[in-house]
């Protein structure tokens, strides 16, 4: 087959080419020195009790009575902590839980050795012991004024992460070079110590102090609100580190991160004065951080001892390596002003108007020379600030920390700068331009997909829209503006062009795997978007792109090659962190003085984490092995079905003919198409109703072999007929479309291997008649699984010039109708999204859940997840 290429992207076949380098085994290139991230010997420890005694075991001897083994202790019973962990992580508050209590004989039934809240605090508080370091109360004072701030010991928090038993075995200790080719000539990443500044500093340090285990810290801060109704906000820093694999860090329940500071909120409004007042917010927070990760600036250099949760010692040198921020953040942390880039000098008037992705970062030494100027007096030191390019900040925190570039360390973030940020002005752009009535009719007839939300009332009139509703958006938004019309006449090609452009980049920037030539693919698609944005200015919609946002796009490939894939360092992750470490705490308190009452509150139920994983250990309990690909429900949705209502029920018009062929193909494997006819006809189907399933849950795993086991994302097809709704309305019937996987041996790989088809049934052909209409088979070779009734689509054949989407449209056979066969579900890949053509006006007469069935021809929807994303090119 000859590839087809779009004028504006990589051949078909490169783009093949790079994905499936990346779904290969890599050649790895371990750091060439043999004493990093080596353990300490034996002869260097402190004592005897640093042998071979591991997390789980130093917990066991401060917890349980040696004459008296019990997994529970310091509970009495298995009862006695289920209900103590059930109300400290999933119960009421305390008080609800003392009423509860307070009911006569409760606590005595259930056996109970406290009554109240404040007994099982007292066992919490005096038997268990800390899970993670306890938080201290420190005054800071700025320009005379004295602010609280809670925070932890930074090097215990560093010790509590490391030496956590739930992560025995999966640290990453050194950093190396992965390669899809033994030539080495395209270079693999994804976890942090495969990036560049991991391999960077472990050679200096392994010069300056050899036998170093660098220890990335990631710290992430970002504001919050507590309460719907006022202003209580609370400002949490939470850190994680970089020996962690990515995919426990971005799991709240594997507890990778953890609070390090609530940092004060005062906005300081006596200070009349704006510029004054910004400049003593600036230098409030810096010193606020200065003190929580001053113990880094000596331990950076001399070590620590650090013991894994196996028992093992190294010396561990924790360094700040990534700082994650959406943008104000990044510009309070970096000193710089509002419009410009936090990480490289460009003028502000340059910024968005151009890419280049090979732009130098701010001169780091030129702005520690400024700072240091504050000792010539106030005057000298503001006029180096300005010719430096930042804010007088009296002392920045990062200033005294070693082997920290904090222009390197500010990173990608995908949640405000791409969903929030370039996404969302593409939209409002794309309103400008064609108008709001069309866009918002396409929405209204998209065909229904798990994956989607489906817009039935458009896009247009929402407020307050949240990044996961952009990212809802970016799902369906090329298939919104292919085929529109501009109100000119002029054509929307680079209208069409710059939309692929912003979503390619998307989807790209957040690969779980990058290769030298995907983040090729990420900066052409960037290049592209500049290409065609002019169009924008042509209609009047803007008069210059001077967006922060739009131009920090630039810096992604460099930030990627230094710390790995951005899901290392995801402001999503952080903002998830919010319901756990703030505003669950919030709500357990009484709102006085509530800070101090939400670090206890976090602290106990930390320990109470803590022993549960403990107990879990003492049980011999296992984690399962995972889900499997394909899950169905136990019970059929409907036991029985008439064969002779499922054209009418289920639109499956010649179900009973596809049974019969289906039959016959399987007794008789090597029969021509002729013969499978004549073979069918002789058929007889010893049963009149059959089992039909209404749901298919997939489990799909990353194709990328890099990838961690675990990212898998959840995909459902539907499959139901009309039906009456709880209220007594008539529910219209659901037929998704999925990819069905070509098994035979000569079958095509990729794209080409896959076909477009619209499940009408799933159903089992009963039990006890398998025997009957397959007497030549073996009992394994019989099939007693699900089956499924498809109508297909044309194959796969190039993607359109204009938006690189593929075209397909109803496989129609000789007499005009539409082809149908049954398949095992096994052979169903995922579901698939299908775009109407809706031309230059959507009909309609045309609704969501009568499109397919309306619409001639459709488009497969490549944005529907990231897996599908690198599946359809």
């Amino acid at each position: 087959m000859t590839a087809c290429c779009c004028a504006f992207s990589p051949s078909l076949q490169e783009r093949r080419d790079i994905e499936n380098a990346a779904r290969r085994k890599t050649f790895v290139v371990p750091f060439p020195i043999a004493t990093a991230g080596a353990p300490i010997l034996q002869s260097d420890r402190t004592g005897p009790s640093d042998l071979c005694h591991t997390a789980h075991e130093s917990y066991r001897a401060v917890v349980e009575d040696p004459n008296n083994p019990n997994p529970y202790a310091p509970f009495a019973s298995e009862r006695d902590w289920k209900v103590g962990m059930w109300a400290k992580t999933r119960g009421p508050g305390s008080t609800a839980f003392t009423e509860l209590l307070a009911i006569e004989e409760v606590a005595q039934r259930l056996a109970l050795s406290y009554k109240h809240t404040r007994g099982l605090d007292q066992i919490i508080d005096k038997q268990l012991p800390p899970a993670r370091p306890r938080f201290e109360r420190y005054e800071i004072v700025v320009a005379g004024e004295a602010f609280e701030v809670f925070f932890r010991d930074v090097l215990q928090c560093v010790e509590a992460l490391y030496g956590d038993p739930d992560f025995i075995g999966l640290l990453l200790l050194v950093p190396e070079r992965h390669y899809t080719d033994s030539n080495k000539t395209s270079r693999v990443y994804f976890d942090m110590n495969t990036g560049q500044w991991w391999w960077a500093t472990q050679k200096q340090l392994e010069k300056d102090k050899p036998g170093a285990t660098v220890i990335p810290i990631i710290i992430s801060s970002d504001k919050t609100q507590l309460t719907l109704i006022g202003n209580k906000s609370a400002y949490p820093v939470y850190m994680t580190l970089g020996n962690l694999p990515k995919d426990i860090r971005c799991k709240p329940s594997r507890r990778g991160q953890i609070l390090l500071a609530y940092l004060p909120t005062s906005r300081l409004q006596h200070i009349k004065n704006k510029a004054a007042r910004r400049r003593t917010l600036a230098n409030l927070f810096h010193a606020c951080m200065g003190r929580v990760l001053a113990p880094l600036a000596s331990a950076s250099v001399t070590g620590m001892k650090l013991a894994s949760g196996d028992g093992l010692v190294r010396r561990g040198h924790p360094i700040l390596a990534t700082y994650v921020g959406d943008y104000p953040e990044q510009l309070l942390v970096t000193g710089c002003k509002t419009g410009e880039c936090p990480k490289c000098p460009i003028d502000r008037n340059d910024v968005g108007e151009s890419t280049d992705t090979s732009r130098p970062l701010r001169d780091l030494d030129k702005i520690l020379r400024a700072i240091s100027a504050i000792d010539e007096g106030p005057r000298a030191f503001t006029r180096a600030c300005a010719e430096a390019g930042i804010k007088p900040i009296c002392r920045p925190f990062w200033a005294d920390l070693p082997y920290t570039d904090i222009y390197l360390a500010i990173t990608p973030d995908v949640l405000h700068q791409l969903y929030q940020g370039v996404l969302k002005h593409l939209v409002s752009w794309l309103h400008a331009a064609f108008g709001t009535e069309e866009i918002d009719a396409r929405c209204r007839r998209m065909p229904l997909n798990h994956n989607l939300r489906h817009f039935g009332k458009g896009i247009s009139t929402m407020s307050r829209i949240t990044g996961k509703e952009h990212q809802d958006i970016g799902r369906i938004l090329l298939g919104l503006v292919v085929g529109l019309e501009l109100p000119d006449g002029r054509s929307a090609l680079r209208l069409v062009r710059a939309t692929w452009a912003v979503l390619n980049f998307l989807y790209y920037a957040q690969y779980s795997t990058h290769t030298t030539e995907t983040l090729r693919l990420l900066d052409e698609t960037l290049v592209v978007f500049h290409d065609n944005k002019g169009i924008f200015v042509e209609l009047g919609i803007r008069t210059h792109f001077h967006l922060p946002k739009l131009h920090s796009l630039d810096h992604y490939r460099r930030s990627i090659e230094l710390f790995g894939t951005t899901d290392n360092y995801d402001t999503q992750y952080s903002e998830r962190l919010h319901i756990d470490f703030t505003k669950d705490a919030y709500r357990a308190t009484n709102h006085k003085d509530e800070f101090a009452q939400m670090t206890i509150w976090l602290e106990r139920k930390e320990k109470m984490q803590r022993h549960e994983r403990y107990v879990q250990w003492c049980l011999t309990q296992t984690g399962s092995s995972g889900p499997n690909r394909i899950k169905m429900t136990r019970y059929p949705s409907v036991r029985a079905v008439k064969i002779t209502s499922i054209p009418t029920d289920y639109g499956a018009q010649f179900f009973r003919d596809a049974l019969t062929r289906f039959i016959a193909q399987r007794n008789c494997p090597e029969f021509t198409p002729q013969q499978i006819e004549r073979e069918s006809a002789r058929v007889f189907l010893p049963f009149q109703a059959i089992p039909t399933y209404h749901k298919i849950k997939f489990w799909v795993p990353d194709p990328h072999i890099c990838a961690a086991p675990g990212t898998q994302i959840c995909d459902v097809i539907h499959v139901r007929p009309a039906h009456k709704g709880k209220y007594g309305d008539m529910l219209p019937g659901r037929f998704d479309t999925a990819l069905v996987r070509d098994t035979r041996a000569n079958a095509q790989h990729g794209i080409h291997g896959l076909q477009v088809a619209q499940v009408r049934i799933v159903f089992k052909i009963p039990k006890k008649a398998v025997p009957l209409l397959f007497p030549k088979l073996s009992e394994e070779a019989r099939p007693y699984g699900h089956l499924a009734y498809v109508e297909w689509f044309s194959p796969f054949t190039h993607p359109e010039p204009d938006h690189c989407m593929y075209q397909v449209s109803r496989d129609l056979g000789g007499g005009g109708e539409r082809t149908g066969s049954i398949i095992a579900v096994d052979d169903l890949e995922r579901s698939c999204h299908l775009f109407p053509d809706f031309g230059p006006i959507a009909p309609r007469e045309w609704t969501s859940s009568t499109v397919l069935d309306l619409c001639p021809s459709f488009y497969v929807n490549p944005y529907v997840d990231r897996h599908m994303f690198k599946l359809i090119f």
